[in-house]
């Protein structure tokens, strides 16, 4: 008993320890994958991110040199890329098990399809992260819609507010659809307690009732989890679309919403604020007037184009992150494990 007892907890601590390793693998994968995707110009690549990183290092150098201090640059546009490269293996490492149980769930619930508007629909849930990534590569979307070749004339269909808002509206519309076939996919992996009994049916010898319990149970009381996997992702997804729509001035219509930018004083303002003080708390109040000019002034470092870039490159990365890992399951899922 003590062997085998021993035996067990062996065999968990390989458990633990393989899906540590495969975690970390996938990290160090993501990593020099995001460290290639950043050396990519925005002639491939419409992310945004080298405009929105100038902008925000001569906006913060300006700020820097209003304030008295040295005008150098806070950051390098290499240390910024490491970090965010960091970051983004970080992501790629959370999104592994969610996209290799991603890639399970969708063989199992194609088995269980039996309408094809049902097929039709896992299958585009399954490439949804792929539209996602291609809304980004400039010679294979936007080219051929802001400049389409018709003749020897181009004649762009949509603006490119029209092409950012419509970027936005697809990424909303196929989370929808993902939250909409969740069912179908915790189904088909409510299966596999009936596979577990298969399987130990084909077993030689006596099968315990107990051990017949706890195989059915185990998958029942780990649902929340895949559950967990299935939207996690989506909800980083959603996250990250709002947050660019938010911070990146876009809007949900066709035509850009009529956004008043009527410049305020801020001195004006903090002098009308502060006037009823007396004159004794002078130097509290030209404090204060210090204070309130510097946090207005922090809105002309962390600009719209700084978010659009990031925010664009952030909701990109995770849906290439889930498409990748879920390709990577589906392959293995499919060829190299023995049935």
């Amino acid at each position: 008993m003590r062997s085998g007892t021993s035996w067990k907890k062996n065999v968990s601590l390989l458990k633990d320890g393989g899906e540590r390793s495969v975690c970390v693998t996938f990290g160090f994968f993501f990593f020099v994958k995001a460290m290639a995707v950043l050396i990519v110009t925005d002639n491939y690549l419409e992310f945004g991110l080298e405009t929105g990183f100038t902008n925000f290092s001569d906006s913060a150098m300006q700020f820097l040199e209003k304030q008295g201090l040295e005008s150098q640059r806070p950051v390098s546009k290499l240390t910024f890329k490491f970090f965010l490269a960091i970051f983004c293996s970080l992501i790629g490492a959370f999104l592994t098990f969610p996209g290799l149980r991603l890639a399970q769930m969708h063989l199992d619930a194609l088995n269980l399809a039996t309408e094809k508007i049902t097929q039709i629909l896992l299958h585009i849930n399954f490439l949804a992260p792929l539209f996602m990534v291609l809304l980004w590569v400039k010679p294979i979307t936007k080219d051929y819609i802001m400049n389409p070749p018709l003749g020897k004339e181009s004649i762009p269909l949509m603006s490119e507010a029209a092409f950012d808002t419509l970027r936005l509206w697809i990424i909303v519309l196929l989370c929808v659809l993902r939250l909409a076939m969740m069912r179908s996919h915790m189904q088909a992996y409510l299966n596999l307690a009936q596979k577990c009994v298969d399987q130990l049916k084909k077993e030689a010898g006596r099968i315990s009732t107990v051990e017949l319990q706890k195989k059915v149970a185990r998958v029942f009381c780990y649902l929340c989890v895949i559950a967990l996997q299935y939207v996690a992702p989506l909800a980083m997804l959603l996250h990250t679309t709002l947050l660019l729509k938010t911070l990146g001035n876009h809007s949900w219509g066709i035509w850009p919403e009529t956004i008043s930018s009527l410049p305020v004083d801020s001195g004006l303002t903090s002098n009308s604020v502060y006037s009823e003080l007396p004159s004794a708390d002078g130097k509290m109040k030209v404090t204060v007037t210090q204070i309130t000019v510097a946090l207005s002034s922090l809105k002309n470092i962390f600009t719209p184009l700084l978010f659009r870039g990031l925010l664009s490159f952030l909701t990109w990365w995770v849906a290439a992150c889930l498409f990748t890992t879920s390709l990577f399951g589906l392959f293995y899922h499919q060829y190299l494990t023995v049935a």
